[in-house]
């Protein structure tokens, strides 16, 4: 994918992006309420990130993933502000890999997106000879987890 990142945005461009994340969002059992969207919305709007592709899926209960066209959802969430968030970054195989972290029956939004926020600090950084060898993210449910191991923290005093 990152070839298709510097096809895609442009030459030199790519210098000059914040970091890139994807995100596989589930909605077991087909059920999105759009809860979210305002919130993402919002990120979109207040510069946070910017969407570079954004893709429905649905799992099949006999485990085959295809992309859903955003009508496909029917009126029960509105979608149409993001109508045209494809940068073409994602393909089939990315589709198919996302697929296999999902539950048959279900439905996913594969997300990618640029932390814009994280631009200007990253350019800095590229100015400077630094490169990002390795990034991660701990899952919440993993964070809870090992709190929950140490016990209650020790009281101040």
């Amino acid at each position: 994918m990152s070839s298709e990142v510097e096809e895609s945005t442009g030459s030199g461009a790519v210098e000059d992006m914040g970091p890139v994340d994807y995100l596989v969002i589930e909605f077991p059992g087909n059920r999105m309420t759009g809860e979210g969207l305002p919130l993402l919305v919002d990120l979109v709007d207040r510069g946070i990130i910017r969407i570079l592709d954004l893709v429905f899926v649905r799992k099949e209960t006999d485990g085959s993933v295809r992309s859903v066209e955003l009508r496909d959802f029917g009126d029960e969430v509105d979608l149409s502000v993001f109508d045209g968030a494809s940068s073409g970054l994602l393909d089939q195989e990315d589709i198919d890999d996302a697929g296999v972290a999902l539950e048959p029956g279900s439905s996913a939004g594969i997300i990618v997106y640029e932390n814009t926020w994280a631009a200007p600090l990253a350019r800095a950084l590229r100015r400077g000879g630094g490169q990002l060898v390795a990034a991660g993210r701990i899952p919440v449910q993993a964070l809870l987890a090992s709190l929950d191991a140490m016990g209650d923290p020790p009281a101040e005093g």
